[in-house]
């Protein structure tokens, strides 16, 4: 009897992660899930990754309810999610017993198999995901990040694995986040995995590089048990070897898949379409592109960067982030770049080209990371950068989750009547920021996702979009960036005056009001003037007027590309004025404190 080899398809996750930043609504994916549970999959990815955040902060969906509509829809077919270890699904260690109500609330909502793993592969930090799916009877996937340096290698991966098996994983992924794998080194980690271990061993390689399916194929040589693959019309590119592709490559080579090749075209005939409307978070890097090998940044980190670079009016400096994020991860011992990793490096990478300036601004999140409360960081980090990052701060060498007490009680606090139930509560914990917004807006009715622009676009229909404008004797370029659906009452339009990114409100009426935070400060033209490098949200203000400042003391925290950034000051003197407050949204060029020099 011929081996059977299963197959997991990720098109509900990591597919429209990595080519459209994950901005598929669960409207799109309810029509076609009987078919999919009838297709003969191994099970489906749904959720995790990079989907909780985008549901809630984009979709304006409850990410818990997408998760119980499709285990109604699905009731055949493993549910499985992606689970970042103590970061969960945010950006940030968690404390034992959130990890614990997490791990539960997922499993009685739908997921069957948890793939779980650690940024840093620093197996510490799996050891309480694990326990707590072992706990509901769950399937445990320990799960080794893929990537090269002078430190990665089959020996140290194979180790990885071993203690994996001990924490009680039912089996090993090997999750090649950037397509990084060639063919050969596909054949020798599989087989000293199996010769190693007796789990199965299951492999997830995006098609970046343009290897993916001959790993997949060097892997089933190896005596791999599951491929992840991703159904043809969202597949290639920064995504995953086609569904199809596989399954009839393994078939005439003599395998099982188990897979209904005729419904597996009737689910890639429904996303074909369906991707067609979401065009506008399409990137031109979506493709292959083998200079990956080089900067190894992952297809959903590639997709979602493309698109924030785009928001902040930086789309052009891409190339220059693709060669900067090598030289911060050497700075930062080589981390594999797998979400908050990836985030965390891209982010400060971004930062580093827009200001000119390797590090003069430091992202909060970069400070932790050095710190240690990430992790252990697989290669010696820059001395010099961790210096002038955490100053006099020691560093941890312990699992950072033993010094985080435990939070959930505190975290029920803080979000009061807002959340409706546990999930909710959970929502919070994730992306405070942006779910206390979500939870306020769900309860009042008033939730919009973000428009998506009809196909035909302004231009194509012959509209101008760029225009002179006089006011006062000043005359302005404006550059109509992007529009939403008309038939709304209010319609929102993102421009560029002057290079400088904005968004406007157009009512029905055809009004025009500023969209809230913008359009109200004067522009930076003096040492004292404090602004930002990167459009974003306030989270903190940090200052008051008549208060003394020093050189290099923090005034304001904002959130720029999901990450938390400290705004310092270059000067010092009183704080004259402060024309920013939490929950602005901020662009560079703005005056947002006013330092008055001695």
């Amino acid at each position: 009897m011929s081996k059977k080899i299963n197959i997991t398809d990720v098109i509900l996750r990591d597919g429209h992660q990595s080519l459209i930043a994950t901005r598929m609504r669960t409207e799109d994916m309810l029509p076609v899930a009987e078919k999919l549970d009838k297709a003969g999959y191994w099970s489906l990815e749904v959720w995790g990754g990079a989907t909780f955040d985008a549901c809630v902060r984009f979709l304006k969906e409850d990410p818990w309810e997408r998760l119980r509509q499709l285990r109604q829809a699905i009731p055949n077919t493993r549910l499985q999610m992606l689970l970042r270890g103590q970061n969960l699904l945010g950006y940030r260690h968690y404390s034992d017993d959130v990890v614990t109500a997490f791990v539960e609330k997922a499993a009685s909502n739908g997921i069957d198999v948890f793939r779980v793993f650690d940024a840093l592969n620093d197996v510490r930090n799996l050891e309480t995901a694990i326990a707590a799916v072992k706990k509901t009877g769950k399937h445990a996937q320990g799960t080794i990040c893929y990537t090269t340096s002078p430190v990665h290698t089959v020996e140290a991966f194979v180790d990885q694995a071993r203690r994996m098996a001990d924490m009680g994983a039912d089996s090993i992924a090997i999750k090649d986040m950037a397509g990084l794998l060639t063919p050969q080194v596909t054949f020798d980690l599989v087989s000293a995995l199996k010769q190693s271990l007796t789990l199965p061993i299951f492999l997830h390689s995006h098609y970046t590089s343009g290897m993916a399916s001959m790993c997949q194929l060097k892997a089933v040589e190896a005596g791999v048990d599951h491929l992840d693959t991703c159904i043809s019309s969202f597949a290639g590119g920064t995504s995953h070897p086609p569904t199809e592709t596989i399954a009839a490559a393994l078939q005439a080579a003599g395998y099982e898949t188990g897979l209904d090749m005729k419904i597996l075209g009737e689910v890639a005939a429904h996303f074909r379409e369906v991707r067609k409307k979401y065009h506008q978070f399409e990137s031109e890097y979506n493709g292959v592109d083998t200079s990956v090998l080089i900067n190894q940044v992952p297809g959903g980190m590639m997709s979602n960067l493309a698109n924030q670079l785009k928001e902040q009016g930086a789309l052009d400096r891409i190339r220059d982030v693709f060669t900067e994020i090598p030289r911060v991860r050497e700075d930062l011992g080589y981390p594999p770049l797998v979400t908050p990793t990836s985030q965390i490096v891209g982010t400060q990478a971004v930062l580093n080209v827009i200001t000119g300036k390797r590090y003069e601004t430091i992202t909060n999140e970069v400070k932790r990371y050095l710190q240690g409360w990430y992790g252990q960081a697989p290669a010696p980090v820059n001395l010099e950068l961790q210096k002038k990052a955490i100053g006099k701060e020691d560093v941890i060498d312990c699992r950072p989750a033993d010094l985080l007490q435990p939070e959930l009680h505190k975290l029920k606090e803080e979000v009061g009547d807002l959340a409706e139930s546990d999930e909710d509560m959970l929502t919070y914990a994730m992306f405070p920021e942006v779910a206390k917004p979500f939870l306020q807006g769900r309860k009042a009715g008033t939730l919009k996702p973000e428009p998506l622009q009809p196909k035909a676009d302004a231009k194509a229909a012959g509209v101008a979009t760029e225009f002179k404008i006089t006011v006062h004797g000043e005359t302005y370029d404006i550059h109509v960036t992007g529009v939403s659906p008309s038939g709304e009452s209010e319609r929102r339009f993102y421009m560029t005056v002057d290079g400088e990114p904005e968004e406007i409100m157009i009512e029905s009426t055809g009004a025009y009001t500023p969209a809230e935070g913008g359009g109200k400060r004067q522009r930076a033209s003096a040492p004292g003037h404090i602004t930002t490098a990167m459009p974003g949200n306030i989270v903190d203000v940090l200052v008051k007027e008549g208060q003394t400042v020093a050189v290099g003391d923090a005034v304001l925290i904002i959130e720029a590309m999901k990450m938390e950034t400290e705004i310092k000051v270059g000067v010092a003197g009183v704080v004259k004025g402060v024309f920013a407050k939490k929950g602005d949204r901020v662009t560079p060029g703005e005056i947002l404190v006013d330092i008055e020099t001695a």
